[in-house]
């Protein structure tokens, strides 16, 4: 059987290489060809360097030898061998590689995308009926129907939020009836959040499906988003049922909460007034003083109070939560959060979740139109078929799909038969989602990608010349430094120059140089075939 096209290109490394005429060898270092590319990468990066300026030429050609001289040294001492070393440049052409191999722009729209949405925050309640941990079409169209009956129940009339309870209060249900005051993008599953952030405030959805079931929400409403404030407390612990008298317990207490509360507002020091009274434990010696917080963040009575407060210094009235009174005192507040400050994380999330197909959508679409991507949707669809018997993970599901022998797509001059595509499957079956055709879509797209990405690679030195300058270039600047470091830079500041001038002349002596100046001397017919400009 054909090996699986992935696992072919796994690893190949197409180096692209100009011919001698095209690119001779500029310098012989300790018996190491430098070829004239090199030399010309990095001399037009220095904006100092005029290569058709024959004293300026000349300066550069001795800066680039000595650079060269002591890489080589570097290089006899076997600093090129260690862990250290060989982590760091991996580390470097992972970065450098998938640097490549995406499309920034697009994953900078993905991401302020869901930013936009921080926006404003919705409420929302919903009803929830639940599906099996690994469902079949079977099991979806059972719920869906279960979902939509309830659905048109509403729509002719009757009141949601009264259903959504009936329901929930029978236990054989098994449906779920619950009210989310603040949904902030990223914290649920993405269709739910794609509806929650679409739907218009009181229309009720009809059935939507995510891992967990089929929900069926409605909008309570949208407010913009506050951003977060800080305030300072002081918790007034109410006693404990047995340290006596109720009655006499309850006055106490109230009149405790009473004059903290009067010493607050008439202007007594809120921290000292947090350090004798407070009976939070993690506060109370810091001045009272909370972290920033957002809406759906604390407990509700105090996030309200805290969030009715506008000016710095503002005192709330005494607020009753479960763990007993608080006085609060307002400090500040900060708006939305930068994109710049988020953008990392929410990088973060959104790959490692089912929101990569967001982020990356416009790498694969790029991608596929670049190799000639041809789906075949009779072949899918045979695939799918058996989603309605088997979930991809079970055993019995790749045992049929390898005998399938169907193009299930074409790229890049090559067919992918549905049996490769079933040992993708059977060795990454990864996907988030419970009912088996979305888990079937998601691993197919997933192998599309890795395919797609391999193919770049395959012709990663062709399409970008400078990559395999850009990682000689980090190999020999990490074997500077630890060289340099050793012979000049860890002495002290007044010997360095000396250190560094006999240190040049015992490398001259040490390793033979060869410069070809015919070349040098004729620069201005190679500087515009320079690989990558």
């Amino acid at each position: 059987m054909k090996k699986i096209f992935v696992f072919v290109i796994l690893g190949l490394n197409f180096y692209f290489a100009y011919s001698k005429e095209n690119d001779p060898v500029v310098m012989t270092v300790a018996g190491k060809e430098i070829p004239l590319s090199e030399f010309l990468f990095l001399a037009q990066k220095d904006s100092s360097v005029d290569l058709l300026n024959k004293k300026s030429l000349d300066d550069y050609v001795t800066l680039f030898k000595n650079f060269k001289l002591k890489v080589a040294e570097a290089e006899s001492l076997s600093m090129d061998q260690t862990y250290a070393f060989e982590d760091e440049l991996n580390n470097y052409q992972t970065q450098l590689k998938a640097s490549y191999l995406s499309d920034k722009e697009g994953e900078a729209r993905a991401l302020r995308e869901v930013y936009e949405r921080n926006n404003e925050i919705v409420s929302i309640s919903h009803i929830l009926f639940p599906l099996p941990s690994q469902s079949l079409s079977k099991d979806t169209l059972a719920g869906y129907n279960r979902a939509y009956e309830v659905y048109r129940r509403i729509a002719n009339g009757e009141d949601f939020d009264a259903v959504g309870q009936s329901l929930a209060e029978d236990e054989k249900s098994g449906v779920t009836y619950e009210t989310i005051d603040y949904l902030y993008p990223l914290k649920a599953y993405k269709a739910f959040e794609d509806a929650a952030y679409t739907l218009p405030v009181g229309v009720v959805s009809t059935p939507v499906r995510t891992a967990y079931g089929f929900h069926l929400m409605r909008v309570n409403r949208r407010i913009p988003n506050p951003g977060k404030i800080q305030v300072a407390h002081i918790l007034i612990a109410e006693p404990p049922e047995d340290a006596g008298p109720k009655d006499v317990l309850e006055k106490m207490f109230r009149d405790k909460v009473n004059e903290v509360y009067e010493k607050a507002k008439n202007g007594e020091d809120f921290a000292e007034l947090a350090n004798i009274y407070s009976a939070d434990d993690k506060t109370n010696t810091k001045g009272g003083i909370l972290p920033y917080f957002g809406l759906g963040e604390m407990i509700k009575p105090f996030e309200q109070a805290a969030f009715a407060l506008k000016n710095p210094g503002e005192i709330s009235e005494p607020v009753h939560t479960r763990m007993g009174y608080h006085i609060i005192k307002f400090l500040n507040r900060k708006e939305r959060v930068p994109f710049e400050e988020m953008e990392r994380g929410m990088y973060m999330t959104m790959k490692q979740g089912e929101r990569n197909f967001d982020l990356f959508k416009s790498f694969e679409e790029r991608q596929k139109a670049k190799f000639g991507y041809v789906f075949n949707r009779d072949a899918y669809d045979d695939l799918q078929r058996l989603c309605d018997k088997y979930f991809p993970t079970d055993t019995a599901f790749y045992h049929e799909a390898r005998q399938m022998t169907k193009t299930l797509m074409h790229m890049d001059t090559m067919d992918f038969p549905q049996y490769e595509f079933a040992e993708y499957l059977r060795l990454y079956p990864f996907s988030t989602k419970t009912y088996s055709g979305d888990f079937l879509y998601d691993v197919y797209r997933l192998f599309v990608r890795d395919i797609v990405t391999e193919l770049e690679k395959r012709t990663l030195n062709e399409r970008h010349p400078e990559y395999n300058q850009l990682v000689k270039e980090y190999h020999d600047g990490i074997l500077l430094f630890e060289i340099s470091n050793q012979r000049v830079w860890d002495k002290p500041l007044e010997e360095q120059a000396q250190l560094e001038e006999a240190w040049i002349r015992e490398l001259n002596e040490k390793f033979p140089v060869e410069i070809n100046w015919k070349v040098l001397k004729n620069l201005k017919k190679f500087i515009r075939k320079t690989p990558g400009k």
